[in-house]
């Protein structure tokens, strides 16, 4: 440690504010929190039954995204670095019709599949059926619709651009 370390480290160590007692500026009231922590300490409680994924997606259901509707889309140019492939589909004939015709180009892509508007888990089921090793997940499209003013699907979406053409 040179001298001037020293001499500031010194300074520092015996200021008043280093010798400053704590002030208590309010304290209002409130009840204990330890329950709380007891409660994230304990060890020997069984874990509570975890529910399986598609109890959690039965949960969701139904889905309705009232942004997007079965339909055309223009192909455009878009800038989404590591976005990887993500495709929006409904459950209508358009976007079965859509699947069926892309499945293996999306799969050689890893293309991860929303369902934007499923009503029930059969129907989310029927759809997988038609996509075997695919992920088709029921989420919401609203966030998306909005931020890349889409109206319409089945879309596939890359950090390229989108479209409903899913070649190579």
């Amino acid at each position: 440690m040179n001298l001037k370390n020293l001499i500031v480290t010194t300074f520092i160590a015996f200021s008043p504010a280093a010798l400053a007692e704590l002030n208590v500026i309010a304290d209002l009231g409130g009840e204990s929190t330890q329950a709380i922590f007891e409660a994230v300490n304990r060890q020997d409680t069984p874990p509570a039954s975890a529910a399986t994924p598609e109890q959690g997606e039965a949960a969701m259901l139904p889905v309705t995204t009232s942004e997007l509707s079965p339909g055309n889309v223009a192909p455009r140019a878009l800038q989404l670095p590591g976005i990887g492939s993500l495709f929006i589909i409904g459950d209508d004939s358009y976007s079965r019709q859509w699947l069926q015709q892309n499945v293996q180009l999306l799969s050689a892509r890893n293309a991860a599949g929303l369902v934007v508007n499923v009503e029930s888990m059969a129907s989310l089921e029927s759809l997988r059926s038609l996509a075997p090793g695919l992920q088709l997940a029921p989420s919401s499209g609203t966030e998306l619709a909005r931020r890349l003013q889409l109206t319409h699907y089945p879309v596939l979406i890359t950090d390229s651009g989108l479209s409903q053409e899913v070649g190579p």
